[in-house]
């Protein structure tokens, strides 16, 4: 599979397989047409056992990543993976409505250090009740967003718990995590 074909997929997710370690996100009708204008975008999802619910009972997690050039103009199309994504989870409209906006706002503090020409990448993980989401940049003096500032704030209130990272390498991470309500986990 080329790049080229992989563009198609951006928000195609296989669910979890016990006997496949990774999984392509292949494109699908609905995942082709979401990504029509994606360009230089592409998908890759893997599903790997990485989680327990209690002592002995294994949790399937997909893993779904998707790369894109560090430009606000592809923001869209992460956008509509993640109100995606979290609809799989059967998360409310409410909250896939906040995580759009979360996933945006920490997109836009990153974008502000990226390296002109790079790869924005934002790896999904997707749980039975929940999603993390880690969104990197590469940046030549990666600086994690100060705590204190409104932005901060409403990313927080709106994704639940968040952090952000300077590392491994020159990498600029923001990871957020949000549970469904009902879940009772955070």
């Amino acid at each position: 599979m080329t790049e080229e074909t992989t563009t198609s997929a951006i928000a195609a997710a296989r669910p979890a397989s016990a006997s496949s370690a990774t999984a392509s996100a292949t494109g699908t009708a609905s995942s082709a047409s979401a990504a029509g204008t994606a360009g230089g975008a592409s998908a890759a999802g893997a599903a790997s056992q990485v989680a327990t619910a209690r002592p002995g009972e294994p949790v399937m997690r997909d893993q779904v990543t998707v790369r894109m050039p560090a430009d606000g103009a592809y923001l869209s199309v992460l956008r509509t993976a993640t109100a995606g994504l979290a609809a799989r989870l059967d998360f409310t409209l409410d909250d896939i409505e906040d995580l759009r906006i979360a996933v945006d706002e920490a997109c836009a503090m990153l974008l502000a250090q990226a390296i002109p020409g790079s790869s924005l990448e934002c790896s999904f993980a997707l749980g039975p009740d929940n999603m993390t989401i880690s969104v990197s940049v590469p940046s030549l003096n990666p600086r994690p967003p100060s705590g204190d500032t409104f932005a901060w704030t409403v990313l927080s209130a709106l994704a639940g718990n968040v952090a952000a990272q300077a590392g491994p390498g020159d990498r600029l991470t923001i990871v957020m995590r949000k549970s469904r309500p009902n879940s009772g986990s955070v």
